[in-house]
């Protein structure tokens, strides 16, 4: 019971690592708003929250759409009465679409950094002031191992996008740290996801995996078992960090 009497907001939480950090965020004794813009997939992660015991508010809203994460946010705090921490998970990995900075369309570039930035920008937005109100909480952003290294193959929307965020990242945790409202940054390294099994055949998995020191591709249960510390007591002296999980990547 680690979020014991906790409320979070998890967004892009109907698959993935959403998904994952949904369930265990419950399991461990938190309340979770399961906003995602897939509504059937929404309710498919709080069926499962529900069936565990656990409570859960099923929101349908595009991050990218500032009154969709607002409402996101006075309907959590109507029905739980308070917020303590806010997971923006949610984003888009496009690598048919977003490439190199002279290939990629302005519509697709301005789609990319919608979802992957502004998405952030509106959930912090809007929930600090309800952290501010219930005596503190925990932001947690997800980054990502683009952000911290270059790529042949580029994607350089998600990869400004992303790096942005480290900036934010900083910037709310001196900004509110006074108010005991935390701010930390996950950098997940390739998982094994929905979001990535379009690109992922089964000779690139093994590739990539071998090429990794721990020799495999992360999980969703990685990078949700790194967000539970950061959104949980237990990290209660840390702000404005980064995490890198990426199954030794970054130290090649």
């Amino acid at each position: 019971m680690r979020l014991k009497d906790k409320v979070a907001i998890i967004t892009g939480a109907g698959l993935g690592m959403g998904r994952e950090a949904s369930v265990l965020f419950a399991q461990e004794g938190a309340k979770v708003v399961v906003f995602d813009l897939n509504e059937a997939a929404a309710q498919e992660t709080a069926a499962i929250i529900e069936k565990n015991g656990g409570k859960a508010l099923v929101v349908a809203g595009n991050v990218a759409k500032e009154a969709d994460v607002k409402r996101c946010v006075e309907e959590a705090v109507a029905k739980f009465g308070k917020l303590d921490i806010l997971y923006a998970n949610a984003g888009v990995l496009w690598k048919d679409r977003d490439k190199s900075v002279i290939e990629t369309t302005e519509e697709n570039w301005d789609i990319v950094q919608a979802i992957n930035l502004k998405g952030p920008f509106f959930l912090t937005k809007h929930g600090i002031p309800e952290l501010q109100k219930a005596g503190g909480g925990s932001i947690i952003l997800v980054g990502s191992i683009s952000a911290l290294a270059g790529f042949s193959l580029a994607q350089d929307s998600y990869t400004c996008a992303k790096g942005a965020l480290i900036s934010l990242n900083k910037s709310l945790a001196v900004q509110f740290g006074p108010d005991n409202i935390r701010c930390n940054i996950i950098h997940p390294g390739m998982v094994d996801t929905a979001l990535q099994a379009p690109y992922l055949t089964p000779e690139k998995k093994k590739a990539i995996g071998d090429s990794l020191p721990m020799k495999r591709l992360g999980v969703a249960r990685d990078i949700a078992n790194a967000a539970l510390f950061l959104a949980s007591d237990e990290s209660c002296w840390m702000t404005g960090a980064e995490m890198i999980i990426d199954g030794g990547f970054i130290a090649t």
